[in-house]
């Protein structure tokens, strides 16, 4: 009996060498586990640019004029009309986050002043704008490659080189100009169409609240003051760019 345990435990023990050999080869040959490393993540850049073509149209219904002595030209039957423009205009936006943003408009515009009502065909002068706006912005994220945003800010603009016309009409000539530099509130709708990563166009609506006082002279004898109610819209199309 001893001798045929023995012998069982030898066939088993033969038997088992091969196995755990061959198993061994196996575990040799099984490569290495392979980790997936995922790409690393850029910053986000918080600074867009915008270069757009900017269209000036000033609305002067309601602008007052009060001339010294002369109730005939005096408002409501006078009133003062402001040339459209159009301008290049560079904007620079900073997100905060993906949907906050605060952005802030640079252009410079040229407008010619004239009478209306009582005073139609009186030339008055031209007048140089600096209007930097400054506003901020929600951005809805929610439509693919179309970015749509609202915004309300405020403005301040610097009325610069005033000239008057000095050019005469019935006797009158307007020899002095002078408009008070104005804050003003402002509203805007847009958006933009990014065409990939980086660029993309945008399409802008800005509302502004200006209206400044102004004084005048005619024929350097008689006074002329009032408000300007210049109230422009400023429609602009153009090119951005995220950083």
């Amino acid at each position: 009996m001893k001798a045929r345990a023995v012998l069982a435990m030898a066939s088993v023990l033969a038997l088992a060498t091969p196995l755990a050999s061959n198993s061994a080869r196996s575990a040799d040959l099984d490569p290495a586990p392979v980790y997936y490393k995922a790409p690393p993540i850029e910053p986000r850049n918080p600074w867009m640019i915008r270069l757009r073509v900017l269209g000036v149209l000033p609305d002067t219904a309601g602008s007052s004029v009060n001339v010294s002595g002369t109730p005939s030209l005096s408002s409501p039957s006078s009133g003062l009309s402001i040339s459209d423009q159009v301008i290049p205009e560079l904007d620079i936006t900073y997100f905060f986050t993906n949907n906050l943003a605060a952005e802030l408009i640079l252009g410079v515009t040229n407008h010619h002043i004239s009478g209306n009502g009582a005073l139609t065909g009186l030339d008055i002068g031209k007048t140089w704008l600096l209007p930097p706006t400054l506003t901020l912005q929600y951005h809805f994220t929610d439509f693919g490659p179309l970015k749509p945003y609202l915004g309300a800010g405020i403005n301040y603009t610097v009325f610069f080189n005033q000239s008057a016309a000095n050019t005469s009409l019935a006797g009158l000539a307007v020899t002095d100009l002078h408009l008070r530099n104005q804050f003003g509130a402002a509203i805007q709708f847009g958006f933009d169409y990014m065409l990939d990563r980086h660029w993309g166009l945008n399409f802008d609506v800005k509302k502004l609240w200006l209206r400044p006082e102004y004084s005048a002279a005619i024929n350097n004898a008689i006074a002329v003051t009032g408000r300007a109610h210049i109230d422009p819209w400023l429609v602009s199309g153009g090119v951005a760019y995220k950083f």
